[in-house]
């Protein structure tokens, strides 16, 4: 059986830490092939999360105290929740692989759900990557470590964990047809490279065979959000950058994103950023 982990401080003991909003305070991996078991119970579960990554093989997990296990297979992992009975089981016939990472904060529900993992989530499918193992041992590497810095770089690699969950969750939620996807792939380059054109949703859809509704709606599901939000977002971003960058006014700069009536664009503006368009400049001037 190979072992690997480390722990925050060099302590083994879990906790409960309020003080930032992040927090990993271990990470290891188990690989079993010799050992032809390795049972975990915690009956009272533990005061952090733990998040467990199935990367070869299977693993039985027993949840809400039943006799009978829930079988997870490679490609996908497992969330546990603070005081949430904890029960699961590795077998070495199994060649089980299994990475996982222990953390807390003041805000980890928040920050989950930000990245698609709501309350209700438990076993996850995330498809196997070998972005995961590196993401794991980089993390048990820095707690090994204690270089410079390093509980701030622990942060930033489970956000990048919690990131490329994210992307898999919403790419099971895309459409399967590969015809399809070559449209949406095809629509959003289109937008993204004439955002600042004069766009026609309707007039785009039927040049590409497809009805208006259909889509509108092929589109919202692979993109998760409408033809038009997107171009909002793009030309509100690119007016971002220019408020920032250059000292055109702000006429100059409704019309470089597509905008013929800077009113009209200083309202949108407003609405997706909750300020106009100079007081965002003064923002970021330091003004």
């Amino acid at each position: 059986m190979y072992i690997n982990s480390a722990y925050l401080n060099r302590s083994l003991v879990d906790f409960k830490d309020k003080s930032r909003p992040l927090i990993v305070g271990s990470c290891g991996t188990y690989h079993l092939y010799t050992r032809p078991r390795l049972p975990t119970h915690r009956p009272k579960g533990r005061l952090d999360f733990q998040l467990l990554y199935v990367a070869s093989g299977k693993a039985h997990f027993y949840f809400d105290k039943s006799e009978e296990d829930t079988v997870v297979t490679a490609g996908h992992m497992v969330l546990y929740r603070p005081k949430e009975p904890q029960r699961y089981i590795y077998y070495g016939e199994e060649q089980t692989e299994v990475y996982w990472v222990h953390f807390t904060g003041n805000n980890v529900t928040n920050i989950l759900r930000h990245y698609g993992i709501g309350s209700g989530m438990r076993v996850i499918e995330t498809g196997t990557s070998l972005e995961y193992p590196r993401i794991f041992k980089q993390m048990i590497q820095e707690l090994q470590r204690c270089q410079a810095h390093y509980p701030d770089l622990l942060t930033l690699l489970l956000l990048e964990l919690l990131i490329r969950i994210e992307r898999q969750i919403g790419r099971e939620h895309r459409p399967k047809d590969a015809y399809l996807n070559a449209e949406m792939e095809l629509a959003i380059q289109h937008f993204s490279d004439h955002y600042s054109d004069e766009i026609n949703i309707e007039e785009y859809a039927l040049s590409r065979g497809m009805s208006v509704s259909w889509f509108i709606r092929s589109f919202k599901q692979y993109a998760g959000t409408t033809p038009m939000q997107y171009l909002v977002e793009r030309r509100m971003a690119n007016a971002q950058v220019l408020l920032e960058t250059t000292s055109y006014n702000i006429s100059e700069i409704a019309a470089l994103v597509g905008y013929d009536n800077p009113l009209y664009f200083s309202r949108i503006f407003r609405k997706q950023k909750g300020m106009s368009p100079s007081e965002y400049r003064k923002t970021t001037a330091g003004v």
